[in-house]
């Protein structure tokens, strides 16, 4: 039995020989290529695939892989949107993902950016690089006088509502299924509400249909003066062109975005600024309210051992026993 692994780091190699150890009777081969039309050919000859990567998974890799007798695949994350869903189901595709690997790392940033933002670190390390030791006129203001609108209460958004909630903010949330987890702690209001009400908005919510760029030039037309805003969920969610313009009028007092848009065009790589052919980006990242990291909020080691480990025993499951707890459903 073989399980082909792509697109490995080498803080996750560790996590996939202890794997190993653990299940002596499966071969686990790894390359840090990422799946595409040509490494599709590297795991000819395994039961699985466990893949991760923030680039679409190309169709014709997807096929080469059915053709190669390989249709059981293991995501390393939880999002699926970079799949063509219709192709994988046509093809006779298992998908798992990793639904849970560690809701505390990804909401413990995001608080951690909010943070940032009402103390206003960037602008002060900003002024410290020119030589400027003065406190004025950079005044921050104290989480425990915010109102946090959290939109989405997942895994995710719940425990970054219990976070925010141990500061002493007021939190509110917006969620299709509330959790009776949050009674006392969360107060649930419709969308429009929380876009009034919040000092601080964040977003926990996938990318789908219904999500894309919900956070808009009519939303923020609903929301306070100097909202901060705080996205480690999914770029899309957000019109970028819109948050520059509210940017720019001070309607947003700032953003903390760990994903963007067009994210796989500068994240995870080694780049020149010269070379990016992203203008929102470059609008985005050079202000000293608006603080960017590439999508590094899951990235922790718990998180990189669960995400390993989990998705190695669901691609395990789908080979053995034709099914998993982790399956998704398209």
């Amino acid at each position: 039995m073989k399980i082909y692994v792509y697109g490995v780091y080498s803080d996750e190699v560790p996590y996939i020989k202890e794997w190993q150890d653990e299940h002596p009777e499966v071969t686990v081969a790894t390359t840090t290529e990422l799946l595409n039309e040509k490494s599709a050919e590297l795991s000819k000859g395994s039961n699985g695939v466990v893949v991760f990567q923030q680039k679409p998974y190309p169709d014709d890799a997807l096929r080469q892989l059915a053709a190669n007798g390989i249709t059981k695949m293991s995501l390393r994350n939880v999002g699926v949107d970079n799949i063509n869903h219709k192709l994988a189901t046509e093809l006779g595709f298992q998908i798992t993902n990793v639904p849970v690997y560690s809701p505390a790392a990804i909401a413990e940033f995001s608080v951690t950016q909010a943070l940032n933002l009402l103390r206003r670190t960037k602008e002060f390390y900003l002024k410290l690089g020119k030589g400027d030791y003065n406190w004025a006129p950079h005044i921050a203001k104290e989480m425990n006088k915010q109102i946090v609108g959290i939109v989405g209460t997942g895994n995710i958004g719940s425990t970054a509502a219990k976070i925010f909630a141990g500061f002493g903010a007021k939190v509110i949330a917006y969620s299709r299924h509330k959790n009776p987890e949050l009674d006392g702690i969360v107060e649930y209001v419709e969308l429009e509400e929380l876009y009034k009400q919040s000092t601080i908005i964040s977003l926990y919510l996938p990318h789908v249909p219904a999500t894309d760029k919900m956070i808009n030039r009519k939303t923020f037309s609903m929301m306070k003066d100097g909202v901060l805003l705080i996205n480690t969920a999914r770029g899309p969610l957000v019109d970028e062109d819109a948050l520059i313009d509210a940017l720019d009028t001070g309607k947003v007092g700032g953003a903390a975005l760990d994903v963007l848009t067009g994210e796989t065009k500068i994240f995870n790589q080694q780049i020149n600024e010269n070379e990016i052919d992203y203008p929102e980006f470059k609008s985005l990242v050079k202000r000293p309210n608006v603080l960017i990291t590439p999508h590094i909020a899951f990235y922790t080691d718990q998180a990189i051992k669960n995400m390993v480990k989990m998705s190695l025993s669901a691609n395990l499951d789908l080979i053995t026993t034709g099914t998993s707890d982790k399956l998704v459903k398209f």
